[in-house]
This record gives C-alpha cells, structure tokens and sequence, in this order.
C-alpha cells in the first residue's frame, strides 16, 4: 500500500466563530479549525466539535476585539454563522476591517435565509429555511400536511456542505489570484439547488403530480418502504424493468399474481397495498438474506443502533486516493485512503465528547502565532484579551 501524502487541507487555519457552521468538513480534511467562544461553564452544545479547539473571547471586550484583530493576518480562513449585521456591528465588517488587516483571507459568512431577502433580519431553524426555498412543501405523504426531515436538508446539505463548497472554491481562486474574498452562503438557496431535480420534475410527469403521489415521493409501488414481519422495514427502489422483475422474484411473484400494472398509476395504491401484506410476511433478515446480491433493489432500513451494533465505519465524506481525509473510526495506521488515514477519533463517529470553551485553544494560539498567554494575551472575565503593550 502506498503511503499518503497529508490531507489537501493541511497547513489552512480556520477560525471560527461558535456557531453551526461547516468546520467540521474542513477538520476533516486536514484544516486546523479555532472556534471562538463565549466563556461559559461546561460542553458547548454544539456535537461538531472533531478535531478543534477553543478560545473564549468577549467580543464586546475592546481588548478581546484587538485579540481578534491581532490574530486575523495568520488564518486563512474565518466563518461567520452570525445573521447579517453581527460582525459588522462588532467592528468587524469583512470589507472595511477584516480583509484590510489580511488581504488573503477567506471570510464565510452562512446564513439561513437570504441577506437581502424580506426575513433576513428574522429568526429561524431548518423547518423556516426550506420552507420558504419551496423544499418542505415536496416532504410528505399524500394528503397529509408537509413533514420536516430532520435538519438536514437545510442546516447540514444546503448551508454547511455548501458553505464548504464556497469555501473550497475562494481557496481554489486564491491560488490563481493570491487574494481572498467573502462567500456568502445560505440555507435557502442551497436547499433550492439541492431541490433541482424535484423542482424541475414538478414540470413533467416524474413529479407533476400532488405531494406524496409521484415516483419517488411514495406514491409509486416499487420506490417506498415496506414493514415487515417483526415491524422492521426495508427499502424498494425497483424503478427500471428489469429490476422490478427481480423484485417479483425474489417476493416469488409473476405479474399475473398482482392486482394491477405498475406503469398505470391509478393501479398504484392497489400495488402499494398488495405488496404490505407481501412484506409483511417475513422479517427483515429473511427479506436481506432473499434479496442480498440480487438487482432487485430492495435493502433493509438500518437504524443507528443496527449500524452501530454491526461494527459500521465511520468515513470521510469522500475518497482522495493520494491525500485522503482523516480516519473518523479508530483503528491502526496504514488502512485504505476510504477509511482515511490517521488512526481515528474517540467515538469512532458515534459518540461526540463535545468540547468545553477554552479547551485547547492557547496551544493552537501557539501553535499559529508564537503567542504566550501573559506576554501577548491575558485571562480577563473569562475570556481571551490582548495585552496593552504588548509586541507580536
């Protein structure tokens, strides 16, 4: 096996202001991430903590802002999750004082909803961001009123990975161009993007029809999922021909067994209905053991506790055969570049030991700058200053 060469983010300093935000990718691949923290007692709540540290500083400090100002010439990056104003208001603006003090910084500013739309100044959650891109209004079954999937759409797919994305691509630019910039992230328009298929399928038959009736909103027989025996589930998704004779197979069916034909689609609910007394019939593992290896498409729904209980590995997001991402799962050295090279985290991606503000923060300070706390910086009301007088 040949050895690695370290992770494509190695060597770029992030900072971070605490905040859902998309550090934990850039960690991931090698970044150093600081988080910048309010002093407070105990864990942060934030579980995207892998592989950072932490400082306290009052931004509302004059002394702690001119700590912040002192560190901005030596990081690459800094990401505001603030609502827009917030870094402005803290004397901070990107343009007037951030990119002045560090020509080559990248400032990530992610928000939920639009900058300049009409609810850029109000609160909001995942549920409020993709409700407003359109995107919640395609989650749901058929007569029944839009569901929220979690936040993940919104907060984790449209705002951070995409945030991750811009980030990326200013680092890319600066190569050509040795200067930084401002990315503007937001959930709405991320979610929107990732929403294109369905959104353009709202054209056409694919997905033309009402919330839960389409193809592959639940609507169509072989692309749902389906309880089985012991109430556990599996997942169909035997969209083309050939597939779904494979899936007849397996459930030891011919077409004249059925109720109805899966290219009429007022036969679907007659389908759908069929094929839960079919499922129903046998338990979870006894449809795997039937279908595994087989292209029938039909796979068991694996909760966490399943994943967890089978030994599952944790990877990064993607494989770079020659500068692969660090290992989540921990383990020994030496494993493919899929599994990512170091030898893990505590947790194994399962488990987030979470990460107390301050904690290990003035070694990175050292680490990036040479700074010692009470010759550059001291401890005051719990939070990080920049000592009168004293010399970089």
């Amino acid at each position: 096996m040949t050895a690695h060469q370290p992770p494509p983010l190695t060597g770029i300093r992030v900072l971070e202001f605490a905040g859902l935000a998309p550090g934990l990718l850039l960690a991931d691949y090698g970044a150093t991430v600081l988080r910048l923290d309010r002093a407070a007692a105990g864990l942060t709540s934030d579980q995207l903590t892998r592989r950072k540290t932490s400082i306290c500083v009052n931004l509302k400090s004059p002394s702690g802002l001119a700590l912040i100002k002192k560190l901005i010439p030596k990081v690459d990056v800094l990401i505001d999750p603030f609502r827009p104003g917030v870094l402005e208001k803290a004397g901070l603006s990107p343009e007037e004082v951030l990119l002045k003090l560090n020509p080559r910084l990248i400032v990530a500013r992610m928000t939920g909803f639009r900058r300049d739309g009409k609810y850029s100044h109000m609160a909001g959650h995942d549920i409020n961001y993709i409700a407003v891109s359109g995107v919640l209004s395609l989650f749901g079954r058929q007569g029944e009123k839009p569901y929220p999937p979690g936040n993940v759409v919104g907060d984790f797919a449209g705002g951070g990975a995409m945030c991750f994305l811009g980030i990326l691509l200013a680092l890319l630019a600066r190569e050509k161009s040795g200067v930084g910039q401002v990315v503007e992230a937001n959930m709405v328009d991320g979610s929107a993007v990732l929403a294109t298929m369905p959104r353009l399928g709202k054209k056409t038959q694919v997905w033309g029809g009402d919330r839960g009736t389409n193809m592959l909103d639940g609507g169509a027989p072989y692309y749902d999922t389906y309880e089985t025996k012991e109430g556990r589930f599996v997942a169909v998704g035997a969209i083309e021909p050939q597939f779904y004779a494979a899936l007849l197979k397996g459930l030891q069916l011919t077409p004249s067994d059925l109720p109805g034909d899966r290219d009429n689609k007022a036969d679907w609910p007659k389908l759908k209905a069929f094929f839960t007394t079919v499922f129903k019939t046998k338990t979870r593992a006894e449809w795997e053991q039937i279908f595994d290896g087989t292209d029938a498409c039909c796979t068991p729904v694996f909760t966490q506790a399943d994943l967890e209980a089978q030994g599952f590995e944790q990877r990064p997001a993607v494989t770079l055969r020659d500068t692969p991402g660090l290992a989540i799962a921990e383990g020994g050295e030496g494993r493919p570049a899929a599994v990512g090279q170091g030898k893990g985290y505590e947790g194994s991606g399962w488990v987030e030991k979470g990460l107390v503000p301050g904690e290990g923060g003035k070694d990175t300070l050292a680490l990036w700058t040479g700074w010692a706390e009470g010759r550059q910086y001291v401890e005051e009301g719990g939070g990080l200053v920049w000592k009168d007088g004293a010399k970089l």
